[in-house]
């Protein structure tokens, strides 16, 4: 690791900035085939001890986001349980090889959190493992860009952006909190989404409106438990879900102040930040990481 990885930099040109070469999958998305590949933090993530010994959850953490969030804790010294879908097989394997190169236990669990038996099934799985759940991370999602309007939204793709957005959440969230311990942790994933709502993303950015909602409620409800809830809320992110749900990633990034997405390394100190003691005072809080979009 070089001096230069951590130098001072610009933030506009730090990392890749569009137009990005035409490219698209299929859901849920690869990273191997992203033009340019995203960072995770692979090369420049040092951790601290700062998550030392921590039990850690996190809900798809096999790639973008979530994979450089599984990074740092475990370079923070977290050991870390990741789910991911069973076709994402190939990518939860990599993020597994990460966090064991740094020294700590790797657990890849494939799990739909759109059902409620999963979820609980996938909380007794942490318990059996960790024995507790210090850190929950719900980081999980589905989105697909409809331009056509809300009658392109049919029922069925409502249902999964619900489900999976906000049912999982909820589910992951009550069936943890029994094996959270007082100075224990839960994380969502919201979205500039909540605040400025793109036509196109109309049931996802719902359901990111609702998470700010429930994390400000939750905190709230927690306290005399000694946990805290906060949110991470991201503007453009470059991660295998764009090329696999939006039509056109050409330009994705370039309407954030910065003209460029964040890399998924970018978003993980907010993470360790908030799982952390020094966070301690933190709860109920919205992390604004938008790249310079202002929000309330």
């Amino acid at each position: 690791m070089t001096d230069s990885q951590h130098a001072q930099q610009n933030p506009a040109t730090q990392h890749p900035q569009p137009d990005f070469p035409a490219q698209d999958q299929p859901h849920p998305g690869w990273t191997g085939p992203m033009d340019p590949p995203p960072d995770h933090g692979e090369e420049t993530y040092r951790g601290s001890g700062r998550l030392e010994g921590r039990a850690t959850l996190i809900t798809g953490g096999d790639s973008g986001i979530g994979r450089a969030v599984a990074l740092a804790f475990a370079r923070e010294g977290a050991d870390v349980l990741f789910t991911h879908l069973e076709e994402e097989q190939d990518e939860a394997r990599e993020t597994s090889r990460l966090v064991e190169d740094a020294g700590r236990k790797a657990v890849a669990v494939a799990c739909d959190i759109r059902e409620e038996d999963n979820c609980r099934a996938l909380i007794d799985r942490a318990v059996a493992e960790f024995g507790r759940v210090d850190v929950l991370v719900n980081n999980a999602a589905y989105q697909m860009s409809q331009p056509d309007g809300i009658e392109a939204i049919t029922t069925e793709q409502f249902d999964r952006v619900m489900r999976t957005n906000l049912y999982g959440m909820f589910w992951l969230t009550k069936f943890a909190l029994p094996h959270i311990p007082e100075g224990g942790s839960v994380i969502n994933t919201t979205s500039v989404q909540a605040y400025q709502p793109s036509p196109h993303l109309l049931d996802y950015a719902t359901t990111k409106g609702a998470i700010v909602t429930f994390t400000q409620g939750l905190a709230q409800m927690l306290v005399d438990r000694g946990i805290r809830a906060n949110a991470v809320a991201p503007g453009p992110v470059w991660t295998p879900l764009i090329p696999a749900t939006l039509p056109d990633t050409a330009e994705f990034g370039k309407q954030s102040p910065l003209g460029r997405p964040a890399q998924p390394a970018e978003l993980a100190p907010a993470y360790v930040f908030l799982a952390s003691q020094e966070a301690g005072f933190i709860t109920g809080e919205i992390m604004n990481i938008t790249g310079g979009t202002p929000l309330p």
